[in-house]
């Protein structure tokens, strides 16, 4: 029985190529020459004695059903390189290193950049990663050191911490309401653009909750991207929901039926424990929550 590999040179590999579909695409992604990537290749099947790992066709090479049961393996390993070097670079002693931060969309563009210029200022040792996803990042697999997240998290081996609900309401620019008039009650959003989601359906427990009177199929303007719908509202394009500290710092954004829709987002400031002991981790971990409460604070009413 053969033993698996143990170099991650070729899962590496492995996986460039899996990300590119071919051995030029994965050797430019990783700087290395075509032939090394060939090589690396032709080791990892050899050591794995499972046959290719990919099959040639006209589009390039196309996974192999065994490649596709390795890739989360090959990549829980990429993340634990990534959080090594990671810590590699930091040191007890000093405030510098690497943080690898994961958050939304919308956090991640509109707010983090603010929180971090703030704290790199103070500690010009710090370096930062950015991950943005609507996804939950899987910190036990130490895909990123601290998240900012909306829901609570369910891992055990995390240190967590809530801040205070970042509070959504619905918001229309100006030259909207100009054109199409300002509604007064709940009903008579259903005569109106609505800004909403296209495939991401986590939102439909939200509006049958608020008992509002539409759904997907009255949205206007569909799009799942945070980024995307908020700058639709900010451009006039319909009425969208938009978090209320963001739509502060849009003067010409108005707030519609305040006293009857707000979501509260629940708020979580997260790492792995094992992060606790690291004094750059943990001040990064401090300063997001403070940050984030600030921000959350301001966008209550």
């Amino acid at each position: 029985m053969n033993k698996p590999s143990s170099n991650w040179d070729h899962y590496r590999s492995f996986l460039a190529i899996l990300r590119g579909g071919s051995l030029s695409a994965a050797a430019r992604s990783l700087q290395l020459t075509q032939p090394t990537i060939s090589r690396h290749l032709d080791q990892l099947e050899d050591e794995l004695g499972t046959g290719r790992l990919f099959t040639r066709g006209p589009q390039g090479l196309t996974p192999t059903a065994t490649s596709l049961r390795l890739a989360p393996h090959a990549e829980t390993m990429e993340a634990a390189a990534a959080a090594l070097q990671r810590s590699a670079t930091g040191d007890p002693t000093e405030i510098i290193g690497v943080v690898r931060i994961a958050a939304s969309d919308v956090i991640g563009v509109e707010v983090l950049p603010a929180i971090l210029k703030d704290i790199k200022a103070r500690h010009p040792g710090l370096s930062f990663e950015i991950t943005l996803s609507n996804q939950i990042t899987d910190l036990l697999r130490r895909k990123a050191d601290i998240a900012v997240r909306m829901t609570r998290p369910v891992q055990k081996a995390l240190v967590a911490k809530r801040a205070p609900d970042i509070k959504l309401g619905m918001f229309a620019h100006p030259d909207y309401l100009k054109g199409h008039g300002t509604p007064q009650t709940i009903e008579a959003l259903k005569d109106h653009i609505i800004i909403g989601y296209d495939r991401d359906t986590s939102a439909d427990h939200i509006l049958k909750q608020l008992e509002l009177p539409f759904n997907r199929a009255h949205f206007s303007y569909r799009i799942d991207n945070q980024i995307a719908q908020l700058a639709a509202i900010r451009a006039g394009c319909g009425i969208g929901f938009c978090q209320i500290g963001l739509a502060m710092r849009s003067p010409h954004l108005s707030r519609l039926l305040a006293s009857q829709i707000e979501i509260e987002l629940e708020t979580w400031i997260t790492m792995h424990e094992d992060l606790k002991g690291d004094p750059r981790m943990r001040l990064v971990f401090d300063h997001l929550y403070k940050a984030v409460t600030a921000y959350a604070k301001g966008g209550q009413e």
